[in-house]
């Protein structure tokens, strides 16, 4: 079984892009679950705004402060405009309103691993990036994930830990995002998406459908385990 970890942001066009071709790249025809059976994925967290307020921040500001006038959230690079209706994703910057601090949906993430496991994992990652890219909801707001979390199984009465990070089930969540953020530096993970293949191995960027299929055969022979 060889393991792919995917260092990943909720709020990365690139990381949604990436998914779509590693998916094309793990099918396999048959398969219960339309993936490779000898391949499991565990999405890890990244944060590409660190230092966000935990309420995020109006995306219109952000961008004024980093481009100036130049800086529209209706002005996109046609190119990943292109590269996402290549994977079938229309990318509606124009809905998006705020960029928001995504260490709640980390944990939410996280906590579906524990509870469910990596397919259910790898499910709420596609709800979340839908959400922010296709619909412009808030992936920081409590709300908008708690709604978001409840087909996943999230409760009422879990909702304050795993979202607001209250309690010593936040606590440990947070624990882990820490180490696992730390991690990925000492990986070498430095930008998103960022794929780790047998705990060490690294592969940076969205790559082609056709170069991720052959990693991943050539990281099954060498690095998969039992």
């Amino acid at each position: 079984m060889l393991e792919i970890e995917i260092f990943s942001d909720a709020i990365c066009p690139w990381c949604f892009i990436g998914k779509r071709r590693l998916e094309k790249a793990i099918e396999s025809s048959g398969a219960e679950n339309g993936f490779d059976p000898e391949i499991r994925l565990r999405w890890r967290p990244y944060l590409l705004y660190p230092n966000l307020p935990i309420e995020g921040i109006d995306r219109n500001e952000m961008l004024r402060r980093r481009y100036g006038p130049r800086g529209d959230k209706g002005r996109v690079p046609a190119a990943i405009l292109a590269e996402a209706a290549a994977e079938n994703i229309e990318l509606r910057y124009d809905l998006i309103d705020q960029t928001p601090n995504t260490r709640a949906a980390h944990r939410l993430v996280e906590w579906v691993y524990e509870e469910s496991g990596w397919q259910a994992q790898h499910a709420l990652v596609e709800t979340l990036f839908q959400a922010y890219f296709c619909l412009g909801q808030d992936v920081g707001d409590t709300t908008v994930l708690y709604e978001l979390a409840k087909p996943f199984g999230l409760t009422q009465s879990e909702k304050d830990e795993v979202l607001a990070g209250e309690g010593r089930l936040g606590a440990a969540l947070d624990a882990e995002l820490d180490t696992q953020l730390e991690r990925g530096l000492d990986l070498g993970v430095s930008g998103v998406p960022g794929y780790v293949m047998g705990g060490g191995y690294l592969l940076p960027g969205a790559q082609s459908v056709d170069t991720m299929q052959a990693i991943v055969q050539r990281a099954k022979t060498k690095f998969s385990s039992a």
